[in-house]
């Protein structure tokens, strides 16, 4: 495998820095590059981090895989990968849900009118979508969802609710999974829809996590959209979502917010003093650095794999598994190493202004376990790779 980069995308990273410190100097850079942020540094949840996606929009950075057809710039997958990451290391939105779930699905089986309505707005960043799949009783069990859609004249009517529906509280459209078929196997009777977040019969409510993030119920009563809005065929939406579960395990788990972490471990162990000594000088830290380092870097190598699979034209669901179940645990046991360091002082909250690196180990403490739930649960990832990488039964 080859894990170097070309001159031509380190100079796409180069390109995307220059953007990135460019942004820094405006009024509203606070909000938009916010790496505390952690688990939800993704979202475009606010004016000042919509903004920043038109900015993105206007330099051609939504889209650059796409077909030239529907405005992209057919640019290899790689370059996505570099933007995410160079976003994710200061804790701007990241391309997002829309341009690689939402985008790439539609460009592979949506219809010329969800083409013609949808990509455009996507690419320009005049939308967001929040992604209806799980449900009260079908998390990492997709396929038992249960809402309904129902056919009612020229469309389809749905009954029932969703959850864990992150950005449902701003989104403008539903990327929708229901049950058109309740008598084919569970695998085989699933449709994808899109549908308006502003229609009256979806009501959403918050979910406050242990994280401080907020997710939602999505409650579904006698909400109607016409066939038009179905994507692709009927029946085959199991099939769009687990192409879609890949896009999201390849995209949206980058490395570099664990390089972020390391180098804040690194200043906070030279830099503070225990009975005289520097952390860094007990014999106990400096084992549990060497041990933290050493896992970053196999998180790299992993990622790194990610990369090179999908560079082949393969789609990397085992590399993707390996690399989302290995990072997002990492992050819990860095937060874990660090509230060990600190000592009784990493209970305080990050409002209290004795905190100590201003709370920032007790949040991603309390953040970091959401990344082990979304786009698919650690145990579904062992699944994946016992199923699809050893041939287990």
């Amino acid at each position: 495998m080859d894990f170097e980069f070309t001159p031509d995308e380190l100079l796409f990273v180069e390109e995307v820095r220059a953007f990135i410190r460019e942004q820094a100097l405006l009024p509203d850079a606070a909000d938009v590059m916010a790496p505390d942020r952690d688990s939800d540094a993704m979202l475009a949840d606010t004016p000042a981090r919509r903004r920043f996606n038109r900015e993105m929009a206007k330099r051609g950075y939504l889209g650059l895989s796409w077909p030239k057809q529907y405005g992209g710039s057919e640019k290899s997958g790689i370059y996505e990968f570099l933007l995410n990451e160079e976003l994710a290391r200061v804790g701007a939105p990241l391309i997002g849900k829309g341009v690689g779930i939402v985008g790439k699905t539609l460009i592979r089986h949506g219809s010329e009118k969800l083409k013609s309505e949808f990509l455009p707005k996507i690419r320009n960043a005049e939308i967001e979508f929040a992604l209806g799949y799980s449900e009260p009783g079908a998390g990492s069990d997709l396929a038992a969802l249960k809402v309904k859609a129902e056919r009612s004249g020229e469309g389809w009517c749905f009954n029932g609710q969703k959850t864990w529906n992150t950005s449902a509280h701003f989104a403008d459209w539903y990327w929708l999974a229901a049950r058109t078929d309740p008598l084919a196997p569970k695998h085989k009777g699933i449709s994808l829809f899109l549908v308006p977040m502003n229609h009256p019969g979806i009501t959403v409510q918050p979910i406050r996590t242990l994280g401080e993030h907020r997710t939602n119920h999505v409650f579904l009563d006698d909400v109607w959209v016409h066939d038009d809005y179905r994507v692709g065929e009927l029946n085959k939406g199991w099939t769009y979502i687990s192409e879609a579960l890949d896009l999201e395990r390849f995209t949206i788990y980058p490395f570099s917010p664990l390089e972020v972490k390391l180098e804040q471990m690194w200043k906070y162990v030279r830099g503070v003093q225990r009975n005289g000594r520097a952390l860094i000088a007990l014999p106990e830290v400096r084992r549990e650095m060497a041990r933290i380092v050493a896992q970053v870097e196999t998180a790299k190598m992993l990622q790194r794999s990610v990369i090179f699979s999908a560079s082949q034209g393969g789609v990397p669901t085992v590399e993707a598994a390996m690399c989302k179940l290995y990072t997002t645990t990492l992050s819990q046991r860095m937060a874990n190493t660090m509230m060990n360091m600190l000592g009784p002082d990493a209970l305080l909250h990050k409002s209290c202004p004795d905190a100590p690196a201003g709370g920032k180990w007790e949040w991603v403490y309390r953040s970091s376990p959401l990344d082990t739930i979304g786009a698919g649960t650690s145990e579904i990832q062992k699944n994946i790779i016992a199923r699809r990488g050893l041939g287990l039964p």
